[in-house]
């Protein structure tokens, strides 16, 4: 392939948005050292990457669980449902115990203005005064 367009890798990812963001995601990885699947023939990244998602060397599922993995903070660890419940119970038991020693708490109260107040408060404010910061 002597050049690779959005046009050679739109019937692979059919969204325009998403090719930009997994072949980003692919060049990024080639930057940092991953194996190239097609040859470079003195191309920059981005366009191996391109090259690699039209030769379909790459699945776009793959790249995108992969760029998705990447961008996540906090992994979420499945535990087995038998374990979940069993660590549930003392914690709710706890906080049961916890919510019965607690007093109830005050009702909150905002103070009110009316319309002829606020508009009074607005006039009386001063503009700032201008200088030659901003």
């Amino acid at each position: 392939m002597a050049r690779v367009t959005v046009e050679d890798c739109i019937d692979k990812v059919s969204n325009r948005f998403e090719l930009v963001l997994l072949a980003s995601h692919r060049s990024r990885q080639i930057s940092s050292g991953s194996q190239i699947s097609v040859d470079r023939d003195n191309d920059k990244n981005p366009v191996v990457a391109l090259r690699e998602i039209a030769d379909e060397q790459l699945s776009p599922g793959d790249l995108k669980e992969d760029l998705i993995h990447s961008l996540q903070k906090h992994v979420e660890v499945d535990e087995p449902e038998d374990a979940m419940e069993a660590a549930e119970e003392p914690i709710v038991e706890e906080a049961d115990q916890i919510m019965g020693e607690l007093e109830a708490p005050a009702p909150v109260t905002f103070d009110t203005l009316s319309e002829e107040e606020l508009l009074a408060g607005i006039q009386g404010l001063v503009p700032p005064e201008k200088n030659d910061d901003f």
